[in-house]
């Protein structure tokens, strides 16, 4: 998690919202795609920190599957990422931050949870939380 935070240090900077995400491998430890948010910077409401890293994985890898994969983002996914989680087949997602308003895994949709959701992640919710959430609070404190 201190990765992704990282990551969301250096979106809030480049002025994204403040959100990080590392994909893990637990077999070897090994850090396979890191990123912060760039919405912004690119120009796509897609470019969530999750999606990034999804995308980069899967196409390194040659596969759209990352089964026994982690996942760890500053912030509870939304419901596309969560979706994009779930086709992705991760094994795990920690996530620092809940989000009440935005949130798509135990707030929202709470996409896991639907009948017709194939593949349920475990979660992990409240991870380093509170670094989280002061992050977002700073950055839009700022910005008002």
């Amino acid at each position: 998690m201190a990765l992704a935070l990282d990551q969301a240090e250096a979106a809030a900077q480049r002025g994204e919202v403040p959100v990080g995400a590392v994909l893990v491998d637990p077999a070897t430890d090994q850090v396979i795609a890191a990123a912060g948010n760039r919405v912004e910077q690119d120009h796509d409401p897609t470019a969530h920190a999750e999606m990034l890293v999804i995308r980069v994985a899967a196409s390194e890898r040659g596969t759209a599957r990352l089964e026994g994969i982690d996942l760890y983002v500053t912030l509870e996914p939304c419901p596309m990422c969560a979706t994009a989680i779930s086709f992705a087949r991760l094994r795990r997602v920690e996530f620092g931050a809940y989000d009440p308003k935005g949130g798509g895994v135990e707030h929202g949709p709470k996409i896991f949870s639907h009948d017709t959701c194939h593949h349920r992640p475990e979660v992990v919710g409240g991870v380093r939380e509170q670094d989280a959430a002061a992050l977002l609070k700073t950055f839009f404190a700022d910005k008002r």
